[in-house]
């Protein structure tokens, strides 16, 4: 069992002072689980742990308590109501046996004002306790932060991974019916293995995505033509059985850029995959190329309702969606992470009437 003099906040008192806080300290014994003061409760008085532990908590909402710190032996606690001159903000309760010195709140305040050592102690001892809670808020915050992130995460790989599944599940489907003939089996194969390349290309663009760094990527050279059309080949059957026309311009004049075919076929998945999610009724998605100065703009554009003004000046933030209930936003920021290891740029406004507007810019070669 400890004494007033071992109690930290009293250390520094002079013997008079220490004789003082004898007199009017009154000793109290609680059970295990034994309430000692509940929270809203007048002020009363002071505790000190001299034997034991007091579990100190705290109301989160109407039916649900938090413990906030445990009190041993040696601490103090109540301190706060009693400067204040407020209720009790939480609730303390014996975590066993324990024995505590009890002050009383007036004769406390009396001491305060005679003498100014115990006053200072007073005061460090409260900011000590402030800083503990402090800390433990954030830790928890922070807590809470990554929790919500893993959440919206694991959301995000869900529905990124959900249409090639429905694609392989319809594809294997297909090639188990006895009237199915060879060749619709064959392709039925291929589609399987296209779809099984694209998830193992998507979980590996997120895993690069959570590095948190660029990798130096060396970009081949290719007819960036080609690669338009085949990746347009390979979306269109999938969206238009989504009620969705995939129209494509004047494509651009051969030219041969230097970047990765299965980084920016992931591009064009997620921005035509997106403008599709935004028609869930139907409607066109338009794509168009031109040469500006050095760069290689491409546009994809729809007829959906738009980027929502709550999102727009934060539209390529990892997370950040609005209104759509699959999503998380991932799906742009990693769009953006891999246009900007090509030394592009991407960018995405609202044309009047007519729907959004997703546009990239790739360097020319020199």
């Amino acid at each position: 069992m400890v004494t007033l003099e071992t109690c930290k906040a009293f250390r520094n008192l002079s013997p008079a002072e220490l004789n003082a806080l004898r007199q009017i300290a009154r000793e109290r014994k609680f059970s295990a689980g034994q309430e000692i003061f509940r929270e809203g409760e007048p002020g009363d008085g002071l505790y000190i742990v001299t034997e034991g532990l007091v579990e100190i908590s705290a109301r989160i909402t109407q039916d649900q308590e938090r413990v906030l710190t445990l009190v041993g032996p040696g601490e103090l606690f109540g301190e706060m109501a009693v400067l204040e001159l407020k209720p009790r903000s939480a609730t303390a309760k014996a975590a066993r046996d324990s024995v505590v010195s009890f002050i009383p709140r007036d004769e406390l305040l009396a001491m305060v004002q005679r003498s100014p050592v115990l006053a200072l102690e007073l005061l460090r001892e409260i900011s000590q306790r402030l800083r503990e809670f402090d800390q433990r808020y954030l830790q928890e915050i922070l807590q809470s932060e990554r929790l919500a992130v893993i959440g919206r995460f694991a959301r995000s790989i869900v529905h990124d991974l959900k249409n090639p599944l429905n694609v392989i599940g319809l594809s294997a489907e297909v090639a188990a019916l006895e009237r199915t003939t060879l060749e619709k089996r064959q392709q039925a194969a291929a589609t399987i293995r296209d779809q099984i390349e694209r998830v193992s290309d998507l979980i590996g663009e997120i895993l690069l995505f959570t590095q948190g760094t660029r990798a130096d990527y060396v970009l081949g050279v290719s007819d960036y033509t080609v690669f338009v059309q085949r990746v347009l080949e390979e979306i269109r059957p999938e969206v238009e059985r989504r009620g969705v026309r995939l129209e494509s311009g004047v494509p651009p004049a051969p030219v041969r850029l230097a970047f990765d075919p299965k980084r920016l076929c992931r591009v064009f998945e997620n921005l035509i995959h997106n403008a599709t999610d935004a028609m869930p009724d139907g409607g066109k998605i338009l794509l168009r190329f031109r040469v500006v100065g050095d760069e290689l703009i491409t546009e994809i554009e729809d007829t959906g309702p738009g980027v929502a003004p709550e999102i727009a000046g934060k539209l390529f933030e990892a997370f950040a969606t609005f209104g759509k209930a699959n999503g998380t936003g991932l799906g742009l920021s990693i769009c953006k992470r891999i246009i900007e290891d090509h030394r592009g740029r991407i960018w995405a406004q609202n044309k009047a009437g007519r729907g959004a507007l997703f546009s990239f810019a790739l360097p020319l070669p020199k």
